[in-house]
């Protein structure tokens, strides 16, 4: 026997004050996360018998609740899944089934679409029906709240994947497919862009994504990182429209927008390049993102150079080709293998990415793991352990995929050989080398060359270097990062500027 509530008054029917007391437990329940199964709880505790939601096609939609054990939420769920086919074969709206051999079952159809019920599995309430009267009415109400819910989930989550795949496109250079889907999905890609790489805490991602989209006015074509659970991407044009609030009445820059709204964050831009370089964007932002984690403003665009075509030519490309020749003539044993172009594809993601390759290329870590050793017996260098054989993969990658290789290798007399060494040896090759390396040269001996020399001896392997430097991790640690302010480019997060400073380093004859 319930005991009426303070608050009503005492002349009232104890059965109405009953009903008055579960109505104003149920609208207590309907404000809590997860209203549907708390009420369900409720409902089984207050009747005494396991309680769910079925639809008219049988499927138990939520419960059951209370405290009852699996055997008997298996059995419940099982009678009330017949039960709600019937009712609705008859098209009754409420009824009251069973009750020979088996458990009654009190059932009330919610309004909602499609036809939903709520069962009560052997009551021992004799006002059952009343109560489930009540509770309907309100159940439905959170019902509903919860299948909008997840259906806005659902559509956030496809246009999440559908933004990832058109950033994919971009990354292994489909334009044309990108500009496809984005021109569906909105808004358009700027034919010229902006990275920005944005990080900030793994929790907040999504809200971060919105306020940039906000402050951005729709113009940014924002995505969450496939590869780094704390980075958002935003591919922007160069020139964002005025801002409101800017101190100076003009233009505010969009990083200093983000800074000042989420201080959390740090951002590293790209410089302004072609769609078509996106890949060469991303990887300029992830090395301002690096010094902007040491910049006091928390922000840093990028001010150096990525650009190794001075080590193009004819001789360059036919050492390309020849290096990469045995995965480029490789022919799959079965057709669900990965073929020359997916290895490549494998090949550039993980030496972008090192082991988070895997969720650029979804798939499995151990799958990526067998790749990568197909890779070292196709290409007969450990090239997942050795940087030297991975700064010339990454070189071998960046030449084979330029517009002019094709047409240099044509021109290549036959027979013709090259090596990396006659690449690295031309005059060309060397001004870029010491340019790479100046101001390694003119930092303190705490970031300077023989603390980077030493790390590349070491296969950019931290504990390996510490070791020879006779220095702490920690102390090594902070070494690099120093140089990547000295530098202005990563070397401790991927992408790094590793492969270009063991090939400058190897230019120079100085490893």
């Amino acid at each position: 026997m319930h005991t009426p509530p303070s608050d009503v008054p005492a002349d009232v029917p104890a059965d109405r004050a009953d009903r008055v007391d579960d109505v104003l437990a149920l609208a207590r329940l309907a404000t809590r996360h997860g209203a549907v199964r708390e009420m369900l709880g409720w409902l089984a505790r207050r009747t005494g018998g396991p309680a769910v939601l079925v639809g008219d096609t049988g499927r138990v939609l939520a419960g059951p609740g209370g405290e009852h054990g699996p055997a008997v939420a298996r059995l419940a769920c099982g009678v009330a899944a017949e039960a709600a086919v019937e009712l609705h074969r008859r098209g009754a709206a409420s009824a009251v089934l069973g009750g020979g051999e088996g458990p009654p079952v009190h059932l009330i159809a919610l309004d909602t679409g499609p036809r939903t019920y709520l069962a009560v599995v052997g009551p021992d309430d004799p006002h059952c029906g009343m109560l489930l009267a009540d509770a309907a009415r309100t159940l439905a109400l959170c019902w509903r709240l919860e299948q909008s819910e997840r259906a806005r989930r659902r559509i956030e989550s496809a246009e999440e994947h559908s933004r990832e795949a058109v950033l994919h496109l971009l990354m292994v250079g489909s334009v044309p497919a990108a500009q496809r889907i984005a021109g569906a999905l909105r808004p358009a890609l700027p034919t010229v862009v902006q990275m920005y790489v944005i990080e900030c805490p793994h929790a907040r991602r999504r809200e971060i994504v919105r306020r940039i989209d906000r402050e951005a006015e729709g113009g940014a074509w924002i995505v969450p990182c496939p590869v780094r659970p704390n980075h958002v991407l935003a591919l922007v044009p160069p020139e964002p429209g005025p801002v409101s609030g800017d101190p100076h009445g003009g233009p505010a820059p969009l990083d200093l927008l983000i800074v000042r709204l989420v201080p959390e964050c740090r951002v590293g831009v790209s410089a302004a390049v072609a769609l078509r370089d996106t890949p060469t964007a991303y990887e300029q932002a992830i090395h301002a993102l690096a010094v902007a984690r040491n910049a006091p403003e928390r922000r840093a665009g990028f001010g150096g150079d990525v650009d190794v075509t001075v080590l193009a030519g004819p001789e360059g490309y036919v050492w390309a080709s020849e290096l990469l020749a045995p995965c480029l003539r490789y022919a799959p044993a079965r057709r669900a293998d990965p073929g020359p172009q997916e290895l490549l594809g494998t090949l550039g993601s993980w030496l972008s990415f090192g082991g988070a390759a895997s969720r650029h290329l979804k798939i499995h870590r151990n799958t990526l793991a067998a790749r990568m050793r197909h890779l070292d017996g196709l290409l007969g260098v450990e090239v997942s352990r050795s940087l030297a054989a991975q700064s010339a993969a990454w070189l071998a990658l960046r030449l084979h995929t330029a517009p002019q290789a094709a047409a240099a290798r044509a021109q290549a007399p036959p027979g013709h050989t090259a090596t990396l060494d006659a690449v690295l040896g031309t005059p060309a090759a060397g001004t870029w080398a010491r340019a790479q390396l100046r101001p390694l040269e003119q930092a303190g001996p705490t970031a300077g060359l023989e603390t980077i020399r030493t790390w590349l001896r070491a296969d950019a392997r931290l504990p390996a270097a510490a070791t020879a430097l006779g220095i702490s991790l920690p102390g090594a640690r902070k070494r690099l990062t120093r140089a990547e302010d000295v530098l202005g480019r990563s070397l401790l997060t991927a992408p790094s500027a590793k492969y270009e400073l063991w090939l400058a380093m190897r230019a120079l004859g100085s490893l």
